[in-house]
């Protein structure tokens, strides 16, 4: 089996816990924003990189930049953002007031989820391919006998369908999380 396809699988995975962790939960968490981007010093950079994102409450974050310049262009691109939230620049820090969630906002939310869900699942089966194709490769050159190679092929599938399961449980916790009162 290819070693690559254990990192290959644990990349997916991890791309789609950062994502659900932007995921509006109506609950404050600095994932939400740390990774917009903000034009600063004539480039566009994540906000973790010109600011420091801290939770105060459930339902409020305050974002403090380093250079109180960049203030307005921060409040600008959380506006921009689409995320629905409004920006409270008090000369020092912004600060973010997370809404509740309305029923509507978490279906959407819940329809994303699924979306993001199975744009992992697309990448696992990527991972397969490219993992049978390398296979391939080597039974063509005569590196491994035929058996061995469907033994590999056989093993790989097995851990597909298994992160293939592992996305789906991931998902159904977020499920519920976001439709959670």
């Amino acid at each position: 089996m290819p070693a690559s396809i254990d990192a290959d699988i644990e990349r997916v995975l991890t791309h789609l816990k950062n994502e659900f962790a932007k995921l509006q939960t109506g609950r404050a968490s600095p994932a939400l924003v740390e990774d917009m981007r903000v034009s600063a010093y004539g480039a566009s950079q994540p906000l973790r990189n010109v600011a420091s994102v801290s939770t105060l409450d459930q339902q409020t974050l305050s974002i403090s930049p380093w250079d109180k310049s960049l203030l307005r262009d921060i409040a600008g691109a959380i506006t921009a953002s689409g995320l629905g939230l409004n920006p409270q620049d008090n000369g020092e820090t912004i600060m973010l007031k997370i809404p509740a969630l309305t029923e509507e906002r978490r279906r959407e939310l819940v329809k994303y989820a699924k979306k993001l869900a199975e744009e992992a699942k697309v990448g696992i089966r990527s991972v397969r391919q490219d993992a049978i194709k390398q296979i391939k490769a080597r039974e063509t050159a005569k590196e491994i006998g035929e058996d061995a190679a469907r033994d590999e092929e056989t093993a790989i599938q097995k851990k597909i369908d298994e992160t293939g399961k592992t996305i789906d449980d991931m998902t159904k916790k977020k499920e519920e999380e976001i439709m959670k009162v």
